[in-house]
């Protein structure tokens, strides 16, 4: 009888995969590190949520995005070098394990760094899951000569941005960063890091596979929907007892569901083998589309949550934390589709018809309710649906 174990890889020299390897899906240990993820999301969505519920939405929204861009940035990091050079070896998977505890880090830090701008837990959760890829990138280095000067300059990159990271903490601490430079302080930060990947690849292009990539995103994007399920399961909890949460939750399942279907009316792996050129703008694209996800289930939650007890928050503000969101997501959604499937994309005038009803929805808000507004931003959700399942071609 032939043995059913799986041999363990204790080292496999790391190099180039190839881009047109047959059948390369996520591994258990990609789905492993986007667990960590969950935890994170949920941390800065409940965050999110509570300062939309205390009617501090528009305040709240910048430490939102600051936060979420920390996650997701480190997210697809991790994402893309692993579609070029995952070995799955005992190193490879030490090194991942390295960046799961920079994401648990990170996620325990976001109530003080959203709630007191403490930067501190946050910064150092980064900072371990920057040291985790920067030593993925010196083996690639190291390991894979054709793509040395690639691995270099990526693990170079990373490492002085991240000195620029622990420099802005540094400042803030000491007092010496004035509160009107720490956003475009912040900014620069940004900039600097997304100029990272396009100025090391100039050398050597990485050889991520499309169809993997395409994949990981919808699975993150899952993710974040599963934040929209969780609000929506606590409208269901008390459903028999209050009939506007029954509306909002089953309205709720069908907005989520409908984003979903949006989203993969498209096949972006296809999309991606044909134009890499593109990948740049449909990856950096995602963080608008992830974040509005992300903010959608903070809405949504407190849309629940007011329908059981006062909030802070006017009906239309809290209407306006569901539709804004999702009229974000969906002009995104159209936009990163044209990148890499110009063909079968929803139709423009559709996408701006439903977002033009969901964007005017919540001023009715006053009178009908908020249960009423988000069963009205379903059913534009619901109507780009049919139009888009009717255009597709065949």
């Amino acid at each position: 009888m032939p043995s059913t174990r799986t041999s363990i890889r204790i080292r496999v020299r790391m190099s180039s995969r190839p881009i047109d390897e047959p059948h390369r899906a996520s591994s258990q240990l990609e789905l492993l590190f986007d667990l960590t993820f969950v935890v994170a999301v949920a941390a800065i969505t409940a965050q999110f949520a509570h300062a939309i519920a205390e009617g501090h939405g528009l305040t709240g929204l910048v430490p939102f995005l600051q936060v979420f861009f920390a996650i997701w940035w480190a997210w697809m990091n991790f994402t893309w070098f692993a579609s070029s050079y995952d070995t799955d070896d005992v190193l490879y998977r030490l090194l991942t394990m390295v960046q799961m505890a920079g994401v648990l880090v990170l996620a325990t830090g976001v109530p003080a760094a959203v709630g007191h701008a403490d930067l501190g837990i946050i910064t150092l959760g980064y900072l371990i899951m920057r040291i985790g890829l920067v030593a993925q990138w010196l083996r690639a280095a190291f390991e894979d000569p054709a793509s040395r000067r690639t691995g270099l300059r990526y693990a170079a990159g990373i490492g002085l941005v991240e000195l620029g990271w622990l420099l802005q903490l540094a400042l803030v601490e000491a007092g010496l960063l004035p509160t009107s430079l720490r956003l475009p302080f912040f900014a620069c930060l940004v900039v600097l890091e997304l100029a990272v990947p396009w100025w090391a690849e100039r050398v050597r292009a990485t050889t991520w596979h499309p169809h993997h990539i395409a994949e990981r995103y919808g699975l993150f994007t899952i993710i974040l929907l599963g934040e929209s399920v969780l609000a929506a399961s606590r409208g269901v909890e008390g459903a028999l007892e209050a009939g506007p949460l029954a509306v909002i939750a089953g309205s709720g399942l069908v907005l989520l569901f409908a984003l979903w279907w949006l989203y993969f009316l498209v096949k972006a792996g296809e999309g991606l083998s044909d134009r890499r050129h593109r990948s740049y703008w449909w990856g950096y694209g995602h963080f608008g589309i992830f974040a509005a996800l992300a903010a959608f289930g903070a809405g949504l939650e407190v849309a629940v949550e007011q329908s059981g007890r006062q909030v802070a928050a006017s009906p239309m503000a809290i209407g306006y934390a569901v539709a804004i969101p999702v009229g974000v997501y969906l002009i995104l959604l159209w936009a990163v589709h044209a990148l890499v499937d110009a063909d079968s994309v929803i139709p423009r005038t559709a996408v701006a018809g439903c977002v033009g009803a969901v964007v005017l929805s919540p001023l009715a808000a006053p009178w009908i309710g908020v249960a009423a507004v988000v069963a009205l931003i379903a059913a534009a959700c619901v109507a780009l649906v049919a139009v888009a399942i009717r255009a597709a071609p065949g």
